[in-house]
């Protein structure tokens, strides 16, 4: 069996969050910066060895200050932890469209722990242009706390500014290398 190398097509991918402000709305996010890179026996995906690599710095909330105080001690730590990492430890089918839960240790502020997300396999098509492309909807939910993501405030109600479960929202397209 053939081996074969993919990569993000960063024009056509997204890594994105969402976490509860003051426990009444979301606040979403992404990562414009980041890079996926897989390997497969042929275009079997289930099997695949796959690494993320997120550039903390490139994140983008939509308002500057918020994603400077993210870069921050008080998150990300930009200075010290420059990268999120992801690896793939393991995959499982849930049923024949396509779906499967994908296992792996995540590594953020240099704490790694083991994560659940769910996959929705898109397909491999070719572009216009013979490019061959994979896509991939990835979900699943964190606790920021057990990577070190410890800041927030207390409101005047009693409640709290940041909830501890952020939610994972990627689209993914991988570009097979030639």
């Amino acid at each position: 069996m053939a081996k074969h190398t993919w990569v993000s097509d960063a024009d056509h991918s997204e890594l994105g969050f969402r976490i509860r402000h003051l426990m009444i709305t979301n606040v979403n996010g992404k990562f414009n910066s980041f890079r996926v890179e897989a390997t497969t026996e042929e275009e079997d995906f289930m099997k695949a060895a796959v690494k993320v690599t997120v550039d903390v710095d490139s994140i983008n909330t939509g308002n500057a200050d918020r994603d400077q105080h993210l870069r921050s001690p008080d998150f990300f730590d930009v200075n010290q932890y420059r990268n999120i990492t992801f690896e793939v430890t393991k995959s499982e089918s849930v049923d024949n469209d396509g779906s499967y839960t994908l296992y792996g240790d995540l590594t953020i502020r240099g704490i790694t722990k083991n994560v659940k997300l769910s996959v929705e396999f898109g397909g491999v098509v070719k572009d216009p242009w013979g490019n061959t492309k994979a896509g991939f909807t990835v979900n699943g939910k964190i606790n920021r706390k057990d990577f070190g993501l410890t800041w927030n405030a207390a409101t005047e109600a009693g409640g709290v500014m940041v909830s501890d479960e952020v939610k994972i929202n990627c689209e993914v397209q991988l570009l097979k290398q030639q």
